[in-house]
């Protein structure tokens, strides 16, 4: 029943968004597999408003924080103020105590600024003045970011980039689908009447069965070679961490869950490499620029499944 809600959640988004169901099951694959999300693409092609659907339809509670480059971390984290009447100081929480987090154009704030979200994403808690405050589960931060040869933007480091699970583009609609779009109804409105698909309670149970979506050692052996041979690739500046290996196992069960299957087939793994590579990968010359769907196609035809 859970499973058919996901196929729901897939349908309603696709009326929003136009023309990128891919996308939009990558988007929920990472979910599934409680990853976080960075989508890198222009301005105004649809980012902020997948993570609007999404966060509408999985019934989970919203915050969209708008980074610049004069933010401060305590304008996310939050601050402290003093009460005259207490005598106290109070601990007023910021815009990252919410379920779903949109970060949105988050290279525009300073490394200092995007740092306040590391351990937010990776240990589920910030610290704030020497006290450890734990995020409301599940949390899950979709980040938005503009090319980084834009005006204005700040590169961010490795290290962050490494804590989202998947980074994808939506790109410009086709056709069809712009002129459906032209035609259509105002999209905040179709948002706001959108009931929700599922509730935090159901979607930490999915998120529980795709642990227990079931890898054959075969399996095991294809994701071990595929990172094995973008270590040894002169192609690459560096190879795939043991993170991204457990990234690309936890995003093709989530993505054999969301086909209905409670196991994973190579398939799967292709499926989402892409989005695990993109972000990942480097080329060693500078100057040479591939799409995350090129380096994915670089290292399945390079590797034979077992």
């Amino acid at each position: 029943m859970a499973v058919a809600s996901l196929q729901r959640v897939i349908q309603q988004s696709s009326k929003v968004i136009l023309g990128k169901e891919g996308q939009i099951r990558l988007a929920l694959a990472c979910i599934l597999a409680r990853g976080h999300l960075l989508i890198e693409d222009l301005p105004g092609v649809g980012k902020t408003m997948l993570a609007h659907v999404l966060a509408r339809l999985l019934g989970l509670n919203f915050n969209r924080i708008q980074f610049t480059s004069d933010m401060l971390p305590a304008d996310i984290i939050g601050v402290s103020v003093y009460e005259r009447d207490s005598a106290k100081f109070k601990f007023h929480p910021g815009p990252i105590f919410a379920q779903l987090i949109l970060a949105d154009e988050v290279n525009r704030a300073t490394p200092k600024t995007q740092s306040a979200l590391l351990e937010a994403m990776e240990e589920h808690q910030v610290t704030a003045e020497g006290e450890t405050r734990k995020l409301p589960e599940p949390f899950f931060v979709i980040a938005t970011q503009n090319p980084s040869n834009q005006v204005g933007t700040f590169a961010l480091p490795e290290s962050q980039l490494d804590r989202f699970l998947m980074r994808i583009d939506l790109g410009y609609p086709d056709h069809d689908a712009e002129r459906a779009l032209l035609q259509g109804a105002d999209r905040r409105d179709m948002i706001g009447a959108m009931d929700a698909c599922l509730n935090p309670g159901e979607l930490m149970e999915l998120q529980a069965s795709v642990r227990s979506v079931h890898a054959a050692p075969a399996l095991l052996d294809y994701v071990q070679a595929l990172v094995e041979y973008s270590r040894r690739s002169p192609e690459y500046a560096n190879g795939l961490s043991p993170r991204a290996a457990l990234s690309l196992l936890h995003a093709a069960r989530a993505w054999a869950l969301l086909e209905g299957r409670d196991k994973i087939i190579p398939e799967d793994i292709q499926a989402v490499l892409p989005g695990i590579t993109g972000h990942r990968l480097r080329p060693r010359h500078d100057g040479v620029r591939h799409s995350s769907i090129d380096t994915a196609r670089g290292l399945i035809n390079a590797v034979a499944i077992p």
